[in-house]
């Protein structure tokens, strides 16, 4: 097994810096290119994970994918020296999470989250039109600098147009993260660009409100519910933004692709050409189709929920049990 990275480590021109974050099968350091003097990040997987052949494909397609695509909103792989270690060289974007913004602000004036939203449409555009859909598009995964500009990190269960189909039975590690899938992802389809619309629209409806659209006792309830329900109209948590972006958000998060945003370039165009919006009265129909449980029946609905892990589990085993 190889051994654990250390500051100072050598990986080809790279030398290893401070320890960033940490994850499940890797952890992301800080860098420096010793030719150079450049700061880089550099992703190297846990030891233990080299037996894992599943996450060794993604992290190789992550690499394939990071290098072939070159915009100022996607975090750019850099070719390394030969080395014995698997690892991924990017480079170094300034910033902070997302997650941590919101994390800290709670929700952003409008006018914010529509410019953030902006970029980030546009960078989906790009990896669109090069063949690529992210699938795991979230606020942990989008670095925002001092003056609002973003990169797309993360495309490790990113697709490209010409892969294989990942089945219900690969569902722990290839299809999202639950507040911001989209319900084919949910359903066990690996879902196009209206996919990573969705997602958008689930990111920008929490920049807005400072709430995700769908909550539950239980992740997989939440999961659930993207799936037969609408969201809380937006306005109803957040009164202050305007009626065509409100039909913005609730056109990107709607349940059926078609219904959605065809593409990350038309949700944009109205993101910049809010006057234009024609308000349909979108949030109002949803808001009335919005069941309203009785109390003496809300025990049960819970119940319904908690035995809804058990129910997944059983499906993917089954699956598992058919390949």
């Amino acid at each position: 097994m190889i051994a654990p990275v250390q500051r100072g480590d050598r990986i080809g021109r790279f030398r290893v810096e401070e320890l960033l974050a940490r994850g499940g099968m890797a952890c992301i350091y800080s860098g420096t290119d010793v030719t150079t003097g450049a700061r880089v990040a550099i992703k190297i997987p846990h030891p233990e994970a080299e037996c894992d052949a599943q996450f060794f494909d993604r992290f190789h397609r992550e690499i394939d994918i990071g290098k072939k695509l070159d915009h100022p909103g996607v975090v750019k792989v850099l070719a390394e020296d030969e080395s014995s270690r698997v690892c991924m060289i990017m480079e170094w974007a300034e910033g902070r999470r997302l997650r941590e913004i919101l994390d800290e602000q709670k929700k952003l004036p409008a006018e914010r989250a529509v410019a953030i939203a902006v970029r980030i449409c546009d960078a989906l555009d790009y990896i669109h039109k090069h063949g690529v859909v992210h699938r795991d598009l979230k606020p942990d995964n989008i670095i925002v600098d001092s003056e609002d500009r973003i990169k797309l990190i993360d495309f490790g269960i990113a697709r490209e147009a010409a892969a294989r189909r990942l089945t219900f039975g690969k569902f722990s590690k290839t299809i999202g993260t639950p507040d911001y899938m989209a319900p084919e992802q949910v359903k066990g389809k690996r879902g196009d660009a209206r996919t990573d619309v969705y997602s958008l629209g689930v990111i920008l409806y929490e920049m807005l409100t400072g709430q995700v659209p769908f909550t539950g006792p239980n992740l997989l309830a939440a999961m659930n519910k993207r799936v037969v329900a609408n969201p809380q109209p937006p306005r109803e948590l957040a009164p202050e933004i305007s009626s065509q972006l409100a039909e913005i958000v609730l056109r990107a998060l709607e349940r059926d692709p078609v219904n959605r945003y065809a593409s990350a370039a038309e949700f944009v165009r109205d993101l910049e050409h809010q006057d234009q919006v024609i308000v349909t009265g979108r949030d109002e129909r949803q808001a009335l189709r919005r069941p309203r449980v009785p109390s003496a029946m809300r025990s049960w609905a819970y119940i319904g929920y908690a035995l809804i892990p058990f129910i997944i589990f059983a499906l993917m085993l089954h699956v598992a049990h058919q390949h």
